[in-house]
């Protein structure tokens, strides 16, 4: 995702491929590595139907709606044929998804940059270009990402997003430094900062107690629930009138929403949707950045040739880099976050630069073949490695989970 929903610098390729028989703690990722029944990748080795059972188990398509589940199971196995492919394309993603770290980190810097030069230089008043609102918007939907890719397991996407929020932070605080958002805001947001990453590295290696993280869900769905609706109505001001409301609304609809979850008033149906909606919210947040963008440069024609064209590029890269895993893992959320951003927000972006004669037409072609050819081969290896004869029966996974 755009921000997000970001060869990895903090990222180990992985050295070993592994499954898991616990069905309490089924891995998604590959730098955890369990204590026993792991099977090196560099070694020679024949795959058992026990292993291959195992590892099929933890990748099984699930319905959109349960794109929250961290660990769904299967009871299929695959074929001996196309276990090793299979495997390989598992490791592949991975490396993918933690290899959009280079993208996203080159797109924050520069920022990053800029503001210590002009803070050094005492100009303060140019950091006021830079709306707080907006990475305040940004740093919850990465601290809300972050909690879902942790109860998945996904450890190069929770890096991507740690290191998402932890960039956001760095300008929020120099914004902070300047003068160009409210101390108190600030004050409040370092406390959430602090307890969301404290919280999320427990859970993650398992020492947090299941009370506390129940707690942290709840506040980061009431959080999130409350400033989607809130982003969306400011876009439009002054073409309405600017107000609270939609905020005020979401917040008492989503601490009901909680607290008819916690105290068993819903169905199975309508507790696993409460908790499937911070995800939800964080990445339609990101996703509507695209739409904020476009209706910027629908308003102010003129305000294009601010864009930065590079920067539009490594976005799409950065969101691209995700696809191949989150359709490979059948994770419906992450797949349209990933997917939206880097055509809408990346690509379409382009589209608008060119379409105002700010690129070059070699620029966008490059850019139009690249993105087209990325998603041709994703869903083309995704058919072949799962044994379809068409890459709608993968899209129909995606959405749809297995029947």
């Amino acid at each position: 995702m755009a921000k997000s929903l970001v060869v990895p610098l903090a990222i180990k390729a992985p050295s070993h491929r592994h499954s898991s028989f616990c069905p309490n703690y089924p891995l998604h990722s590959h730098s955890v590595l369990p204590t026993k029944l792991s099977l090196p990748l560099y070694k020679p080795c024949y795959y058992s139907q026990y292993s291959l059972i195992s590892l099929h188990r933890r990748l099984v398509p699930v319905s959109a709606l349960d794109s929250d589940v961290p660990y769904p199971l299967h009871q299929g196995s695959i074929k001996g044929k196309s276990s090793k492919s299979f495997e390989q394309w598992d490791s592949w993603t991975a490396k993918f998804s933690g290899a959009s770290n280079i993208p996203f980190l080159l797109l924050q810097m520069p920022q990053i940059i800029l503001n210590a030069q002009n803070l050094m230089a005492g100009n303060k008043t140019a950091l006021l270009a830079v709306p707080w609102l907006g990475m305040l918007t940004g740093l919850l939907g990465n601290l809300s990402l972050l909690s879902y890719f942790v109860k998945k397991k996904e450890t190069e996407v929770i890096v991507v997003q740690t290191l998402g929020v932890i960039s956001i932070y760095i300008v929020i605080t120099q914004l902070a430094m300047a003068e160009a958002m409210p101390l108190s805001y600030f004050v409040v947001l370092s406390a959430v900062v602090a307890t969301g990453l404290v919280v999320n590295f427990l859970n993650y290696i398992g020492k947090l107690n299941s009370g506390i993280w129940r707690f942290w869900e709840d506040f980061i769905t009431v959080g999130g629930l409350s400033a989607l609706p809130q982003v969306m109505w400011s876009t439009f001001v002054p073409y309405i009138p600017s107000s609270i409301l939609p905020g005020a609304i979401a917040c008492t609809t989503a601490i009901a929403a909680v607290v008819m979850a916690r105290t068993g008033k819903l169905s199975e149906k309508g507790v696993k949707f409460v908790g499937g909606i911070s995800g939800w919210t964080a990445t339609l947040m990101f996703m509507w950045m695209p739409v904020s963008q476009m209706w910027t440069n629908f308003l102010n024609p003129d305000n294009i040739k601010g864009l930065s064209a590079f920067s539009m590029l490594l976005a799409m890269i950065g969101n691209g880099l995700m696809i191949p895993r989150a359709l490979f893992i059948r994770d419906f959320m992450w797949f349209t976050g990933s997917t939206w951003a880097a055509v809408f927000y990346g690509y379409g972006n382009i589209l608008c630069l060119y379409c105002f004669n700010s690129i070059s037409r070699r620029f966008f072609l490059a850019a139009t073949t690249g993105l087209i050819a990325w998603l041709v081969m994703a869903f083309w290896r995704d058919t072949v490695v799962y044994g379809y004869s068409s890459p709608l029966t993968s899209l129909k996974e995606l959405v749809f989970g297995s029947t």
